[in-house]
């Protein structure tokens, strides 16, 4: 498999890596992953909404010596010169700082366009500025938008549904132009669902999965937006981690975009039911049923990707399924709730 010969050379060789948003959920795990390889790794992070606790914990599960090799900047992107700060001697850029959420782009479609527009021009500009050797940035299946068509391949895509949406295709066309106007090439990754250990549960624009396994384990009500029937391609961040690296470490000559996914599609109504199930396996049971409620603005109604380009272009091969994922997230969620 190319992601454990990937691995095993990078631990013989061993890279400087900046990580933005690296006290967040994804950024963390990449953190985590990277320090247990060896690396050292650069952190911007203005704790917008990550969390110094994320950091804790990652310092808790490696070695005293790896965690010698990270070093914190408390930056924002929106500031370009935090990011040329950053940027400094390193070889591979992985940009996960972003405001997520289309609800939260909705209510306030300025800053989420600022921090996820202006903060990554501001990041590509100065990773192009310090010539990194790879560049991957969190794009989003957000992008796809209105287009109808399911599994989701690259190449085709509609028109946005929220101010969220329309940030991440326009971070896409600006690493395209950046590509054609000044050779510095970078690769897209197009996240579905991602969810795992250090996901916030809290907030009114927590992820799906955290938020209703924190309910449950509190007996409090789950509800779901619509009918049920909306159904998601839910990707385990150890699959993420591992696109990251095989795009950072992949020289493909141009410009590139991937879905990151497992390429299966789970309705609301069985995450539900896989949840359910998952926490009664460790020991929580939640006897009731869930809250129906109205459809939620800006959402897309089915999502699934086609993973077939990132595994011909990067070698990328899912590792962990939906269930498999949440039989490792599950004790996580109960310890920390």
């Amino acid at each position: 498999m190319k992601y454990q010969q990937q691995q095993q050379l990078l631990q013989a060789s061993p890279k400087t890596w900046l990580v933005t948003g690296c006290a967040g959920f994804i950024g963390s795990n990449l953190l985590e992953t990277l320090l247990k390889l060896d690396q050292t790794v650069v952190g911007l992070d203005n704790f917008a909404t990550g969390h110094r606790h994320n950091l804790a914990e990652v310092q808790s599960l490696v070695s005293a010596e790896q965690w010698q090799r990270f070093r914190l900047i408390e930056g924002d992107i929106r500031d370009l010169s935090a990011c040329q700060q950053a940027v400094q001697g390193v070889d591979y850029v992985l940009h996960q700082a972003a405001l997520g959420s289309v609800p939260r782009s909705i209510n306030d479609p300025i800053t989420t366009n600022a921090t996820n527009i202006s903060g990554f021009l501001n990041v590509l500009q100065a990773a192009k500025e310090a010539c990194v050797k790879g560049f991957v940035y969190a794009a989003s299946s957000s992008t796809y938008g209105d287009h109808p068509a399911l599994p989701k391949v690259e190449a085709n895509i509609g028109k946005p549904l929220s101010p969220y949406a329309v940030t991440k295709y326009v971070n896409e066309l600006y690493a395209d132009v950046f590509s054609r106007c000044y050779g510095f090439h970078s690769t897209g990754l197009r996240y579905f669902n991602v969810f795992g250990p250090r996901q916030d549960p809290n907030g009114a624009y927590a992820a799906v999965i955290p938020k209703w396994t924190a309910a449950m384990i509190a007996g409090d009500d789950v509800a779901i937006n619509g009918d049920g029937e909306t159904s998601r391609d839910f990707c385990f961040v150890a699959n993420a981690v591992q696109a990251n690296i095989l795009a950072a470490t992949t020289q493909l000559g141009q410009s590139e975009v991937f879905n990151v996914a497992v390429g299966d599609r789970t309705t609301l109504n069985d995450l539900f039911r896989s949840i359910q199930q998952t926490l009664s396996k460790n020991g929580v049971l939640y006897p009731s049923s869930p809250v129906y409620r109205e459809f939620r603005a800006g959402d897309v109604r089915h999502s699934q990707a086609d993973v077939s380009k990132a595994g011909q272009l990067l070698g990328y091969v899912p590792s962990h399924t939906l269930s498999a994922g949440l039989d490792i997230a599950m004790p996580w969620y109960i310890s920390h709730n």
